[in-house]
């Protein structure tokens, strides 16, 4: 029986008045005498939708959005409140996976701290689309680093050489009027080490991620970090470069590990105590040498170093609205009041910054240095 059959015949049978609800005990006889080509997940669910349900009736368009691979809030909150519960055995325990599933199952033991959204999220992947977002920035990034590593023979501390601040990716103050420059400085990078930092953690915790929350969400998430990024040292560090992907990588990384913390109890990835406090001095160090190499430069140069600020901002949008994404596993951020509340947040202190860039460097005197 396919779905539209499926749908046609509960509402003829089950609803006939389109009243809106269904009888518990004729769902569930529904159930037991139709076969219902659905993945074991979702029918675990249904199953625990119905039989759960304390008025004794269901919820039709709750029904029909389960079955079409939506799930309500509402739905979602009862089985965190434990009203309604899945007999089956938990993800752990399924044998014979291939390495792909394999994989599957290990990239939901590490985003989701629900089994519930893990064994959902495991009957429920598919390869098309594939994680590519964070696979395209990362090669991007790597191979501009090889050509200007190339060009400039160096490969360690390259804002050193007058060349590379002359790039037309460096967000630099004395080209803010350029806006693609508030974007593309996460293309170029210091040097070896801040590419690779970056690069490992992209890969590591970028790529499930986008495999659990898909592109638009994750990609959303990394952009706003990285514009968050060159107008948070517009404003604060006004004289200073930018460079790296640092602001999109610490919202990533921030709203990973935020989002770990708050289900500490639920999350089931192995070591998470010790890879917890790994990845916090692994980001603080890398924010320790962005500061160091602020303030206190190993070597001449002609100006201001890149700033440390969008490490910072990065981690605060990772905080804030990427707490919110990863809080949401299938469920529509735009009926959340708390998602408008931040989506305006982040507009204000656009608007903010735009009015900032245009008119506070004039008011306040700043010396800008030249732009190379």
């Amino acid at each position: 029986m396919d779905r539209s059959s499926l749908f046609q015949l509960i509402q003829e049978q089950l609803d006939p008045e389109n009243t809106g609800f269904i009888a518990v005990e004729n769902f569930t006889s529904l159930v037991e005498h139709h076969e219902l080509q659905l993945d074991p997940s979702k029918l675990d669910m249904l199953l625990a939708l119905v039989q759960s349900n304390e008025e004794g009736q269901v919820c039709y368009q709750e029904l029909i959005e389960l079955m079409s691979s939506k799930r309500s809030s509402s739905f979602r909150r009862a089985i965190a409140n434990g009203r309604r519960t899945l007999q089956r055995e938990i993800l752990l325990d399924e044998t014979g996976l291939g390495l792909y599933k394999r994989f599957v199952r290990y990239v939901a033991y590490e985003i989701l701290p629900c089994e519930t959204d893990r064994r959902w999220y495991f009957h429920q992947n598919r390869l098309c689309p594939p994680p590519v977002f964070i696979a395209i920035i990362t090669i991007v990034q790597i191979i501009v680093f090889m050509c200007y590593g190339i060009m400039l023979n160096k490969w360690v501390l390259q804002t050193y050489q007058p060349d590379f601040m002359k790039s037309a990716l460096v967000y630099h103050p004395g080209h803010r009027a350029q806006v693609w420059r508030f974007f593309s400085y996460m293309f170029m990078h210091v040097g070896l080490e801040q590419l690779g930092f970056n690069a490992l953690l992209q890969l590591m915790i970028g790529v499930p991620l986008e495999m659990v929350h898909g592109i638009l969400r994750i990609s959303l998430l990394y952009m706003a970090g990285v514009l968050a990024g060159s107008l948070t040292v517009s404003i604060t560090d006004m004289r200073a470069p930018v460079v790296g992907g640092s602001g999109g990588v610490y919202a990533l990384c921030s709203a990973h590990l935020a989002n770990v913390v708050m289900n500490w109890a639920g999350m089931r990835c192995p070591y998470k105590l010790l890879r917890m406090i790994l990845a916090l001095v692994c980001m603080s160090s890398e924010v320790g040498r962005a500061v160091w190499l602020r303030f206190s430069p190993p070597l001449p140069s002609s100006g201001p170093q890149p700033s440390f600020m969008a490490h910072l901002s990065g981690a605060v949008v990772g905080i804030s609205m990427g707490l919110l994404i990863l809080r949401s596993y299938e469920e529509s951020l735009q009926k959340q009041c708390s998602w408008w509340v931040i989506v305006f947040s982040f507009i204000t202190f656009l608007l903010f910054a735009i009015f900032w860039n245009i008119f506070a460097y004039e008011l306040l005197g700043v010396q800008i240095p030249p732009p190379p």
